[in-house]
């Protein structure tokens, strides 16, 4: 017998289950939710962006889109009552992200806390919407998407790596108050992938993979019962080496690195 399990139930037959994907109109989404669709998945589709929404459905058929404003706590139970009203709900994934650049010496607090009701607040309006459905259910999961720039502080990130890091302990409590419930949890850590977000970037981002590529990781994390799906492992493996060192070295470390 192995020392070790999954942390999860795994999840790879797709075939007939139905999975809600909130933040799915571009980028990592999108990608997850048509690999999904392609598995055989039930796949629902919300963003703001309803127009991308429809024209994933027209690729995509028998998939449904739901517009739907994450940061509006009463759209998301909304539409929530929406999802589980049709039967049984096996997969939430939160994926809504806002980001841009940001500096101490130049804090835009409104924008700094739309990264917060974004990329955080929106996770928890949707948990809980979902939770109490999935624990009368007895089974489901839950996908939280955060970011390897939450691991540690970095610089020109004081908006958006907050937030990520919030989200990171959002799902590690998540796991550990519903161990045992039949609702596994997950934390999706990327690094640097190609969406609308990381296009605003201006220097060289390493590893830098495709949205396809992302989604692809996501399932086989999710076939293996993985809590945190992190990837590509050749650029996050480093990262996490990095949360060991001393707060010295580090600071010293990433301010040659950035310099």
């Amino acid at each position: 017998m192995p020392w070790f399990h999954p942390a999860n139930p795994p999840l790879s037959d797709w075939h007939g289950k139905t999975v809600w994907i909130v933040g799915a109109s571009s980028g990592i989404g999108e990608a997850t939710a048509s690999a999904l669709h392609a598995q055989g998945a039930r796949v629902i589709v919300s963003a703001r962006n309803l127009d991308a929404l429809q024209a994933f459905t027209l690729r995509h058929p028998g998939a449904e889109a739901l517009a739907l404003d994450a940061t509006d706590a009463d759209a998301v139970q909304r539409a929530a009552h929406l999802v589980t009203a049709r039967g049984r709900l096996d997969c939430v994934v939160y994926c809504a992200g806002h980001y841009n650049a940001m500096r101490a010496t130049a804090i835009d607090l409104t924008d700094a806390l739309r990264h917060m009701e974004v990329n955080y607040s929106g996770a928890l309006y949707l948990l809980a919407a979902v939770l109490p459905l999935l624990r009368s259910q007895g089974v489901g999961h839950v996908s939280l998407v955060g970011s390897v720039a939450g691991y540690r502080g970095l610089p020109n990130s004081i908006a958006y790596g907050p937030s990520k890091a919030a989200l990171i302990q959002l799902a590690e409590s998540l796991y550990l108050d519903l161990q045992g419930t039949g609702i596994g949890v997950s934390l999706i850590n990327p690094g640097f992938v190609q969406t609308p977000l990381t296009a605003k970037n201006s220097f060289h981002m390493p590893a830098l993979i495709q949205p396809r590529d992302a989604a692809q990781a996501i399932l086989k994390g999710w076939a293996a019962g993985d809590f945190e799906i992190h990837f590509p492992k050749r650029f996050t493996l480093g990262l996490k080496l990095l949360r060991l060192l001393s707060y010295r070295a580090y600071f010293s470390l990433v301010s040659r690195a950035t310099a």
